[in-house]
């Protein structure tokens, strides 16, 4: 969903939906809308990559309308207004976060969705942000949040040879930065598609 300098994509299989990310709060009418425009009812799913303002802010304005059966974040507690609200709309639409663990599974439709990562804790919201490999038939996609390099090759490190990286589709980490997207993670995910969810002249020179 076009959101500018920030992230928000909704994936549906199956009459099933979940939205991962929810761009800016001043994007909250315009994701709303957009998912009304779609035919969304209600949310199988909804992740917050992590707590930063350009991912979560419209989250809570989407809560307020579509019940959610799980919502997904990799904190419960983050001392910002936004991510405030988003917890307390969460526990009216859909009760408690659930903060996924590496190798976690669920179903949308008959697509399986797996998250890969963090691996491990960290000190920077980006590289908490979960990453999620979705797999419909032979075709993959791999949202990656704001990720960057250091956490990008400790998920390589922690899952060794026993994961196939490689995604047909990939929603680049960071808006295109150059703190992520490492040369070995890009090698072994080996996108045909790179999406980069930016805003025009922006101001961080991003991608």
């Amino acid at each position: 969903i076009d959101v500018g300098q920030a992230d928000c994509a909704l994936v549906e299989c199956g009459g099933e939906y979940m939205i991962i990310d929810g761009g800016n709060v001043d994007d909250s009418d315009l994701v709303v809308t957009y998912l009304q425009d779609q035919g969304v009812e209600e949310l199988h799913t909804v992740i917050c990559s992590h707590a930063h303002e350009d991912h979560v802010g419209g989250l809570p304005a989407v809560l307020s309308v579509f019940d959610a059966q799980t919502v997904y974040a990799p904190v419960t507690e983050y001392d910002t207004k936004v991510f405030r609200n988003f917890v307390e709309k969460t526990e009216n639409r859909a009760g408690k976060i659930t903060v996924p663990a590496p190798g976690d599974q669920f179903t949308l439709g008959s697509a399986t969705c797996t998250v890969l990562g963090p691996v491990k804790e960290y000190d920077d919201p980006n590289n908490t942000s979960i990453v999620l490999k979705v797999t419909y038939g032979d075709s993959d996609f791999l949202f990656t949040g704001d990720m960057e390099v250091e956490a990008e090759n400790d998920m390589l490190d922690h899952w060794g040879d026993s994961m196939n990286w490689e995604s047909e589709v990939l929603k680049v980490g960071h808006h295109g930065s150059d703190t992520s997207s490492g040369y070995r993670f890009v090698y072994a995910v080996n996108p045909t598609y790179g999406v980069i969810s930016v805003g025009k002249d922006n101001d961080y020179g991003h991608p």
